[in-house]
């Protein structure tokens, strides 16, 4: 009989952190010999995170088109087809951050009806600080409309564990500040402080998810009808453009940079909320990653290219909290001026921009 695999999903809001801590893990497993899958997912194609961890040399399936919880099938057949050739040991998967309710209609789904395949390893979810904060805090400039934060604390109220991310960016008062609002708030879980991206707090969070036991089981009572508003509050633009340079080589970190600091720039001229915003430019083998984690953050280089290039395959991905027209319309203004900028030609290739639709999970099961 073949053996178990183990499933460790990682939720959190958008902007959170999942796709990098998803590459540590994945880069920590590997390096002990074990075979590692990752699903990724959105509500369409085009998405930066897949690009990423391809490009970091992972095996990684996408659900595209609809959550998780509303494409349950796909993602069992995904999870099929990258266990084709060798059984992953472990499959890593990172749901769309908008979404929730995700014990109830994927981890229940797959203890019920994939009970000899699969093994839950703890359901951890990533607070992201610069939204969480004000959240928690309840303070009526959070950044997001009430609907839209009660994703994010119903996100919180599932978890097995929660993870405070970010922590190489934030002060001691405020990893406390963090903390102290998640024991009030979540009494009941158990809170971890991590650095996806320096790896900082990633020893006990592996002695977490090595833990056996039957996790997955904090059922939300949940509002399908702010809960679907919430999500559809948001703006999506998923784009693929190619980028050839008129003359001579340009940086690519500089570029994707200017891609973000613009694009914020003109966002936060019409008061839209960014949820999370990702650029990745691809040119023979090299890829470089810029991204935006709420309107008030700085810009960052999260993964350096450090190279010159003379064409890329550029991808945004922007979740805002505006009118996905605008959206486009903003993202396209700043493509071309800062094309024109590093004399390059931009080549819009296509371009997705939509509000979410209203989930509709395959299956929503409770506890016997």
């Amino acid at each position: 009989m073949a053996h178990q695999i183990k499933y460790m999903m990682i939720g959190g809001f958008l902007g959170a952190g999942k796709t990098t801590l998803l590459g540590k893990l994945a880069a920590h497993y590997t390096a002990q010999g074990l075979n590692v899958g990752i699903i990724t997912n959105d509500q369409a194609t085009d998405l930066v995170d897949t690009n990423t961890l391809r490009s970091q040399g992972f095996h990684v399936g996408e659900v595209a088109g609809a959550c998780f919880c509303c494409n349950f099938d796909e993602l069992m057949e995904t999870a099929k087809n990258l266990g084709a050739k060798e059984r992953p040991d472990i499959l890593l998967a990172e749901p769309v951050g908008s979404c929730t309710d995700l014990v109830a209609t994927v981890i229940q789904p797959i203890k019920k009806l994939f009970e000899a395949e699969f093994v839950i390893a703890p359901y951890c979810v990533i607070l992201k600080p610069s939204h969480g904060r004000k959240i928690l805090n309840n303070e009526k400039k959070g950044g997001f409309s009430p609907k839209a934060a009660y994703i994010l604390k119903k996100q919180l109220e599932e978890a097995d564990a929660i993870l405070i991310n970010r922590i190489d960016e934030l002060t001691a008062e405020e990893v406390e500040e963090l903390t102290e609002l998640l024991g009030a708030h979540h009494p009941t879980i158990p809170t971890l402080c991590i650095s996806a991206k320096t790896g900082e707090g990633l020893d006990e969070l592996l002695e977490l998810l090595n833990q056996p036991g039957d996790f997955g089981k904090r059922l939300l009572d949940i509002d399908y009808d702010i809960y679907a508003e919430g999500e559809a509050e948001l703006g999506w633009l998923n784009s693929s453009i190619t980028i050839t340079a008129n003359k001579k080589s340009f940086s690519l970190d500089d570029f994707l940079l200017a891609i973000v600091s613009q694009l914020k720039t003109k966002l936060n001229a019409t008061n839209a909320e960014t949820a999370h915003l990702k650029v990745i430019g691809l040119w023979e083998g090299f890829f470089g990653v810029a991204n935006l984690i709420s309107s008030d953050s700085s810009p960052e280089l999260s993964l350096p290219s450090h190279q010159q290039v003379n064409d890329i395959n550029l991808i945004i991905n922007a979740r805002v909290a505006c009118d996905p027209d605008l959206l486009a319309e903003e993202t396209q203004k700043v493509v071309l001026a800062v094309s024109k900028q590093f004399d390059v030609t931009a080549h819009f290739q296509q371009t997705q921009q939509f509000r979410p639709g209203r989930p509709v999970p395959t299956h929503r099961f409770g506890q016997d």
